[in-house]
């Protein structure tokens, strides 16, 4: 089973093409204007590397956050499009459950900045199961709350070759979803959602 899976969520994305849960390639992308511009470019390219075209991919993944709203926003589009003209299906694999893929231990606890002096965090056990929820706090409250013995991950690695890895087991269990049914985890709301609600 082939699957194509996108990170978009931050300033340093990634593709990767994973078969079954072996990654064939993993590519990163760095754009400072965000995605939209360089993505599908980027993914034909890889792909012909290969010899594949998309009606040769079996899945799709995205990273669903949390990250940058627009980030988040042209990942999640990116394959819900693509799976959409495929008739295939998606996988939505949080960044944070992909960072504590790379984790040794058997607990572990990634964290990406979230400006405003907070940070997004969570703890997954070694089967990638949530431990503590994904939060958005202080750093120096959330390493309070922490269990013992307890792996520290930062956001510094490409992740699109987890999020596939991750997905492809998550399709193989039949946890794969129609493009319609994935959404974005922003752990919090946007700016522009907090300034309309607020009457901002």
């Amino acid at each position: 089973m082939k699957l194509l899976s996108i990170d978009t969520t931050s300033e340093r994305g990634s593709i990767a093409i994973v078969d079954h849960e072996r990654v064939i390639e993993e590519v990163a992308l760095h754009s400072t204007d965000g995605f939209a511009q360089v993505l599908f470019g980027a993914i034909e390219k890889m792909l012909a590397r290969h010899g594949l075209r998309i009606a040769d991919i079996d899945a799709f993944a995205s990273a669903s956050g949390p990250g940058t709203f627009t980030g988040v926003r042209v990942g999640l589009t990116a394959v819900k499009g693509l799976a959409e003209a495929t008739s295939r299906k998606v996988v939505a694999v949080s960044n944070l459950k992909a960072m504590a893929y790379f984790g040794t231990c058997g607990l572990r606890a990634p964290w990406i900045d979230a400006r405003r002096g907070e940070i997004y965090a969570a703890v997954y056990n070694a089967a990638l199961e949530l431990i503590q929820d994904e939060v958005v706090m202080k750093q120096d409250a959330w390493l309070a709350s922490l269990p013992a013995e307890v792996e520290i991950l930062s956001d510094s690695r490409l992740l699109a070759g987890a999020i596939g890895t991750i997905a492809a087991r998550e399709f193989a269990a039949g946890r794969a979803l129609d493009p319609a049914l994935i959404d974005a985890n922003y752990v919090r709301r946007s700016d522009a959602e907090m300034q309309w609600k607020d009457g901002g």
